[in-house]
């Protein structure tokens, strides 16, 4: 099978079966995607969605780490992405394009912080392409700190995240292994450190004949206390959050379900309440705007 065909065939078998998977509710997908959702559904019109997410080291530990980056993942999957191509929507059509496109530099000014930080084109949130596609544009960017994107650039520009085999000294390599060989050591945590995951998503459109904006704000930092990484948090309580909600009978669907559609209305109040009784804090805020160049 191919991978739209087993998800076919997964979608088909779960609903003969009675059973419900609700797919990828973590940080992106899942926060993402819920918060995303729900500023959709508070405009009479959407047309435009970018979701920003990501997972940086501390400020302090990135100086002190190659790229200003530190695992909190598997890295393979982190570079994997930086190298694929991908589907977003532009113009209203479904288009597909390389990863890391569409760069853009920020400042992340809520919750007390003050912070520039880059993002650019990544596959964090396919299914908005199949449950959203009344958008006019859609995309999701993964952030981080400024001067990682130039480094990741360099690293493609000699060839070692390429995953053809090279002959070495009469050794056939491949550069990306070679390459995580030698990394993924200075890319470790040290002692102490610890690390932040990000979200600013931003949905435009028109409420009351008006066009309006709704961002949503996350800054999350690891929990030293109970061990926990900010990135074991945002996955992980989501993902709990989502059985317990399933466990209750709270999303009746069955087949593959995504997050944009199972967590909605009283039941996105609670899904919010309950990440802040866990100290994860989603702001949402709706203003009009008076230079939107949205669909007329």
């Amino acid at each position: 099978m191919t991978l739209n065909e087993y998800g076919d065939w997964l979608d088909a078998k779960a609903k003969e079966t009675g059973a419900t998977v609700l797919d990828g509710l973590g940080f992106a997908p899942g926060i993402s995607n819920v918060t995303v959702g729900e500023g959709i559904r508070k405009l009479d019109r959407a047309e435009k969605a970018i979701a920003r997410v990501g997972g940086i080291p501390s400020k302090e530990a990135a100086l002190r780490h190659p790229l200003r980056y530190m695992i909190t993942w598997a890295f393979e999957h982190v570079l994997r992405e930086y190298m694929v191509r991908l589907y977003v929507i532009k113009n209203g059509k479904v288009t597909e394009v390389p990863a890391l496109i569409d760069r853009e530099r920020f400042r992340f000014n809520r919750f007390g912080k003050d912070e520039e930080l880059e993002c650019a084109v990544t596959p964090g949130m396919p299914s908005f392409i199949y449950t959203r596609p009344e958008l006019k544009e859609f995309a999701e960017k993964t952030i981080r700190w400024p001067g990682h994107w130039e480094g990741i650039d360099a690293l493609k520009e000699i060839g070692l995240l390429d995953l053809e085999p090279v002959e070495f000294q009469g050794v056939k390599i491949v550069p990306r292994q070679f390459l995580l060989h030698l990394i993924r050591p200075k890319l470790l945590p040290k002692e102490g450190e610890t690390d932040v995951c990000v979200m600013w998503n931003t949905v435009t459109g028109i409420k009351n004949g008006r066009p309006t904006r709704i961002d949503y704000y996350m800054w999350d930092e690891a929990d030293p206390k109970h061990g926990l990484t900010s990135m074991a948090r945002v996955t992980g309580f989501p993902q709990a959050i989502g059985a317990f909600f399933l466990g209750k009978g709270y999303i009746p669907q069955k087949g593959i379900v995504a997050p944009e559609d199972a967590i909605y209305g009283e039941l996105y109040k609670q899904f919010i309440a309950e990440l802040e009784r866990r100290n994860i804090r989603i702001l949402e805020e709706i203003k009009e705007i008076e230079d939107y160049k949205g669909e007329k």
